[in-house]
């Protein structure tokens, strides 16, 4: 299966220090790619180099290549355009103050969408699909930032998706969200991989396990090892690998 999100021999460097040293891994169309490693080991850095929010870090020093389809990214001309091809959700909820509709109906009417009969349709599906939309349906209009935290966090979710992204990238987005939605936002993310590629970021080896297609293990900015999920966890190369899906260590 030919790959859709390339890293080749991408080394991050913040000034003199190295968040991330020669990784080489790929992504297929429609697979979910799930990223663990202990905390400051470079996975958020590796998300920021998909859609270029990297730029903004004046001190870092991008070396290699990311590509989508084939395309490095950073020869791409319209970063923007880029942008908005990639939904990301960081770890803790980035509401704009906006009510919980125009959240969701942002992007799409930046993009001139316009029309009520589509927007509508747009903020009930991203909802739904963010498991959100039976708990503010009756209130669209409340300030999204007046949410409690773990729904701030699936509104989060619902505008990545309001462009509906060809890649999806998801850093640690379940750690302010109760286990019960995590579960529920799975099932909708197993669906959601039928039309798009996702990058899972997780601190918790058995989500990974049950979302990932492939698992990739990444432990001092180095790759330690990637590839099919059962084999890494059933059978890994390295022995670190095996301690920290274990919960050895991290």
């Amino acid at each position: 299966m030919p790959a859709h999100l390339e890293f080749l021999d991408l080394t991050v460097r913040y000034g003199k220090k190295k968040a991330l040293d020669e990784i080489t891994m790929s992504a297929a169309r429609n697979t979910v790619l799930a990223i663990v490693g202990p905390a400051n080991s470079g996975k958020s850095t590796l998300l920021k180099t998909i859609n270029r929010t990297i730029d903004f870090i004046t001190i870092a020093k991008v070396e290699g290549e990311v590509r989508i389809s084939g395309e490095e990214v950073r020869s791409m001309p319209n970063v923007y355009a880029l942008r908005r091809r990639i939904g990301m959700v960081f770890p803790l909820p980035v509401g704009l103050p906006l009510s919980v509709y125009d959240n969701v109906a942002y992007a799409p009417r930046r993009q001139g969408i316009h029309d009520k009969a589509q927007l509508d349709e747009i903020v009930e599906r991203c909802l739904r699909d963010s498991v959100l939309w039976d708990e503010v349906k009756d209130r669209l209009d409340l300030l999204g930032t007046r949410l409690s935290g773990g729904q701030q966090q699936r509104l989060t979710l619902a505008r990545a998706l309001s462009l509906d992204p060809e890649i999806l990238c998801l850093d640690e987005f379940s750690i302010a969200i109760d286990p019960v939605t995590t579960m529920k936002i799975e099932e909708v993310l197993t669906r959601l991989k039928e039309k798009m590629t996702i990058v899972l970021v997780t601190n918790l080896t058995q989500q990974a396990r049950r979302m990932g297609d492939k698992v990739a293990f990444i432990n001092d900015s180095q790759l330690v090892e990637w590839g099919d999920t059962n084999q890494m966890f059933n059978a890994p190369v390295k022995e670190i690998t095996g301690r920290y899906l274990n919960g050895e260590f991290g």
